[in-house]
């Protein structure tokens, strides 16, 4: 919370001291709050605030408790800090929230100019394939970490959660994983990343087993080799909102039949479709999963993704698809690969 102390300050200073802290913000939103000697936040001060006062007649020297606003925004622990409520939060244009305690004390401050949200879950990313289909490339380097416009695969990746708030995430590694150890062996814009060595092979869902903990109660696995702006934050309300046990991120897929295609009832032929397009969705390799279908997983097994989700569905569990609409790769060939590098020239930074 380093960054985030230099915007409070004490009520008992004086409006040239709030100006002075002010001045060092930039380029972090010009906001301060305000908190008493019990270190209780009780107000908040702009540079706008600031300025007016001034204009007003106030005196550099005034207390800040004189010139503060005292009605300020805020969430609470536990109580309207949902990614419902930061939604709104964020859509009315605050840049900063301070987040308080029952005491009314601030424990963070969330920046809506660098996060897009706080999402509830933690995050588990597969990075332990062999990347066969890319040889020679990945014979020295593993896939997730060949560059796309000059950084890394799952860079893009780790950087899309933690810009949707996401603190607690794991990455498992299995081949060539020394590289990737050394690659998240210093935190990543303060969070830790914590590589998890799977002994063996054992599917997309298999090496979740390694992860010590979870932190919270919805677990996103997903493949490290994706190249997608896939909205998280609609994904987990999409979730929620459907009270879901698994959620499987899908794209479109169309298959065209350049022929007249026969509908038949037996020999007897009833129609003919003429070059019909069948359109299905198809598994992005994203997922969001209660922690309990993760725990409850058999042990030391070969399981894939396709597997926890016909035996949630066997077991009477919501299993549902959520629709990708923005770009989607899958860099698992050469031709994708060449795709994504030029896909990201036009990519807006």
């Amino acid at each position: 919370m380093a960054w985030k102390t230099k915007h409070i300050i004490s009520k008992q200073q004086t409006l040239l001291s709030a100006l002075k802290v002010l001045n060092t913000l930039m380029p972090d939103p010009l906001v301060l709050f305000i908190v008493d000697e019990n270190n209780q936040m009780v107000g908040t001060l702009t540079d706008g605030d600031s300025r007016r006062a001034l204009v007003a007649g106030s005196s550099i020297e005034v207390p800040l408790e004189s010139v503060m606003h005292k009605d300020f925004k805020f969430v609470e622990l536990g109580k309207n800090d949902d990614v419902k409520s930061l939604q709104r939060y964020k859509h009315s244009g605050l840049t900063l929230l301070p987040v308080l305690n029952e005491k009314h004390n601030i424990v963070d401050i969330i920046n809506f100019e660098r996060y897009n949200t706080i999402l509830p879950i933690d995050a588990v990313l597969m990075a332990g394939g062999k990347g066969v289909r890319l040889r020679p490339l990945t014979e020295t380097t593993p896939k997730p970490l060949l560059p796309v416009g000059g950084k890394s695969i799952i860079d893009y990746n780790i950087d899309s959660l933690m810009k949707n708030g996401i603190k607690h995430i794991s990455v498992t590694v299995n081949y060539l994983h020394e590289q990737l150890e050394n690659h998240f062996a210093e935190p990543v814009n303060g969070v830790k990343i914590d590589c998890i060595k799977e002994p063996q092979f054992l599917g997309t869902m298999g090496a979740t087993q390694f992860v010590t903990k979870f932190y919270n109660d919805v677990v996103l696995v997903m493949n490290s080799d994706l190249f997608t702006n896939i909205d998280y934050e609609d994904f987990y309300l999409h979730f929620k909102e459907h009270d879901a046990d698994m959620s499987v991120a899908a794209v479109p897929y169309s298959i065209s039949v350049p022929y007249g295609i026969f509908e038949l009832e037996g020999r007897n032929i009833k129609g003919v479709k003429e070059k019909p397009v069948y359109n299905y969705f198809a598994n992005a390799g994203i997922y969001l999963i209660k922690r309990e279908l993760l725990e409850n997983m058999p042990k030391n097994t070969f399981y894939n993704a396709t597997d926890l989700m016909n035996d949630a569905v066997a077991a009477g569990k919501t299993v549902i698809r959520y629709p990708i609409t923005g770009y989607w790769l899958d860099i698992g060939s050469h031709e994708e690969y060449k795709k994504a590098n030029e896909l990201v020239k036009h990519i807006k930074k």
